[in-house]
């Protein structure tokens, strides 16, 4: 039970990467809140995942939106010792076709929605002198990848922030680190042709893609106290797709 007593919220936890993370928690003793934009969809998780899951909505991209999120699970919890910035969208293009709204889109939910996140939970986490932030970068802002400009930018810069920020919250006991998924078997892409599955497969050493199960293991590894002496890392869990 390595995450005993530990109340965590888990942004994009409706379904997915962020979903199989919010299972892993749970089964390690944790106390989870779904923070989720569709509605729907986290409700039904919350209920799939029993008493210790709670579904809050929130729009990371609206800072108020985030404020409400907090206030309500300290109202509820008393406490948060984790984040996880998992929720993220894709609009992928090419940049010669790329629109602007594509671009924006993509930098208000995967990048200012993890500062917003973050920054709210953060004065709780230096009031009890402790916390663990795990921010979900990508292979594609680490190495680019065709046709996501707006998603690879995002990404890239959550690697800055997770460094810039453990180095400013290290003294408060905060450790601060980044995960770098991988081609991941999430719903979305088991609905992909398989052939293109196969292709995908085909490029990663291991010769598969990863189950979100394989992300949440590294978010739980994060999360715990045998983490404790880690921060400002971006663990790439990628099958050594990118090595």
């Amino acid at each position: 039970m390595r995450l005993n007593n530990k109340v965590a919220i888990i942004t994009g936890a409706a379904n997915g990467i962020g979903f199989a993370a919010a299972e892993r928690f749970i089964e390690e003793g944790a106390k989870v809140i779904i923070a989720d934009f569709d509605e729907a969809a986290g409700i039904a998780a919350a209920k799939r995942l029993g008493s210790q899951a709670s579904y809050v909505k929130v729009n990371v991209a609206d800072r108020q939106s985030v404020k409400t999120l907090v206030a309500t699970v300290m109202e509820q919890a008393g406490q948060i010792d984790i984040l996880v910035n998992n929720a993220g969208i894709t609009r992928d293009a090419m940049l010669t076709k790329m629109k602007e709204d594509q671009f924006q889109q993509v930098l208000d939910v995967n990048l200012s929605g993890v500062f917003h996140c973050t920054q709210e939970v953060i004065p709780h986490m230096i009031a009890s002198g402790r916390g663990k932030i795990i921010n979900t970068s990508s292979v594609s802002g680490i190495y680019g990848n065709v046709g996501q400009t707006n998603y690879a930018a995002a990404k890239a810069a959550i690697v800055g922030m997770t460094k810039t920020w453990a180095k400013e919250l290290g003294r408060k006991g905060i450790n601060v680190n980044a995960v770098a998924p991988g081609f991941t078997e999430t719903e979305m892409v088991k609905k992909m042709p398989e052939t293109i599955l196969e292709q995908m497969r085909s490029v990663v050493p291991l010769q598969r893609l990863g189950a979100p199960r394989d992300i949440a293991n590294a978010y739980l590894f994060l999360a715990s106290d045998e983490a404790s002496y880690i921060s400002g890392h971006t663990l790439h869990v990628d099958g050594a797709i990118m090595m």
